[in-house]
């Protein structure tokens, strides 16, 4: 008879690992498969660095556990795909193939391991919350149901709720969801769960947005930038470049000289604005000749049709002046940064490094027109880029008392 005491052994710092892992103690799993390497502890060891922070290496034991699996252990290897998965989506790298996550998923849902088939669609769910795709993140979510998970799945699950709530500016929703995540993270017991609950939690009591009316400026949090947006204030909202009236909603995303119009007759009313300060600041025209005051014309007349059903833009002596059809105020809505390039400060403001690639899809901008912004910020000693070529990344140190991107980063409903 042979002595199998050595294979249960293996097995049994296997396990150990595995716990400790789930418990949010990467240093105790490590104690454990740290000098191993056959498959499951290069994968447990993958896990564990990136819960230490280490992604490139995390990555790199991921995948090298994915090939060590054989043929036959499927489960396993898509195991390692939602795990390398991960790992892209912390390290924003939100090109990652969700192709490759679906395929993983379809394969734990087939053999039954459907706790990790769940996180998988949860994988999926953060990803389109930051790239804005709200209403497929809503959808994937729809397939999930929380009470058939345990407790740290559902914090997950209550976490992307709120972060969908939040995006939907819908505050009491998402501090509902918030409370049942923080009861979810208790009843887990992973102290690393339940410090990410309460990070995501503050942004609600952090300033959102800027609010621009009268020549005055203020802070709003999230509950009081959705009081704004539900009033009876046409607000023109630099966040996304659109003019808005409650539900109507003018987009001048793809007109940035329109919208650089808009907000400057916005900051002005009820006054007016003379034509050499809109010439100045929409057009950037130092010295106006009659070409630019042709040009200005002709934007003018642009932008009144384009806001013929909420607001005219009416002639005066010295330039225009702006007059809502319906509304009582007039009002600009801007990122709580008051600089140039604030919203690629506020994505960086998490404090997770970003390739320009990954801010250019969550922005819905160009790369270019991204990376001209980065190297702005970086010569003026407010980002700072980490690695070479590929893979390169950005970062800056989160700006205190300013909550991030994820309050306004998506398109407010239109139409």
């Amino acid at each position: 008879m042979s002595d199998n005491r050595g294979g249960i052994l293996l097995d049994s710092l296997i396990t150990a690992a595995a716990r400790a892992l789930a418990a949010g103690d990467p240093l105790g799993a490590l104690n454990h498969v740290a000098l191993r390497d056959d498959a499951p502890a290069l994968a447990l060891r993958g896990i564990a660095m990136a819960q230490l922070g280490d992604l490139v290496r995390a990555r790199a034991l991921v995948r090298r556990a994915a090939r060590a699996f054989g043929p036959r252990e499927a489960v396993a290897r898509a195991r390692c795909v939602v795990a390398e998965a991960e790992i892209a989506l912390v390290s924003r790298e939100l090109a990652w193939p969700s192709k490759s996550l679906d395929e993983a998923r379809a394969t734990l849902e087939a053999y039954g391991d459907f706790v990790n088939a769940g996180y998988a669609r949860y994988l999926n769910v953060r990803r389109l919350l930051l790239i804005g795709h709200l209403a497929d993140a809503e959808r994937e979510l729809e397939l999930l149901d929380p009470a058939l998970f345990p407790p740290a799945l559902r914090a997950a699950h209550e976490l992307a709720v709120a972060g969908i709530a939040l995006r939907r500016l819908r505050t009491k929703d998402a501090r509902a969801a918030f409370a049942r995540a923080e009861r979810a993270a208790h009843v887990a017991g992973i102290p690393a769960l339940r410090a990410e609950v309460e990070s995501a939690s503050l942004v609600l009591d952090k300033p959102a947005a800027r609010l621009i009316t009268s020549g005055e400026s203020r802070l709003l949090l999230l509950e009081e930038v959705e009081s704004v947006l539900e009033s009876k204030t046409l607000v023109v909202d630099a966040c996304r470049n659109v003019v808005r009236e409650k539900e109507k909603v003018i987009s001048l995303a793809s007109r940035p000289v329109l919208f650089a119009v808009a907000r400057v007759l916005a900051e002005a009313w009820p006054g007016d604005v003379s034509r050499d300060e809109l010439l100045a600041r929409a057009f950037g025209a130092k010295h106006a000749d009659e070409s630019h005051r042709a040009r200005l014309r002709v934007e003018i007349g642009r932008l009144r049709r384009m806001l013929r059903t909420v607001a005219n833009v009416s002639a005066t002596k010295r330039g225009f002046a702006l007059e809502p059809r319906r509304a009582s105020a007039v009002a600009v809505l801007a990122w709580p940064v008051d600089e140039e390039h604030g919203d690629v400060l506020a994505f960086l403001a998490d404090g997770e490094s970003w390739s320009s690639s990954a801010l250019a899809l969550a922005l819905g901008a160009s790369q270019r027109t991204v990376q001209r912004a980065l190297d702005s910020l970086a010569e003026a000693g407010k980002v700072q880029p980490l690695g070479r070529g590929r893979a390169r990344r950005w970062m800056t140190t989160p700006l205190p008392g300013f909550t991030t991107i994820l309050l306004l980063p998506a398109p407010l409903p239109i139409g």
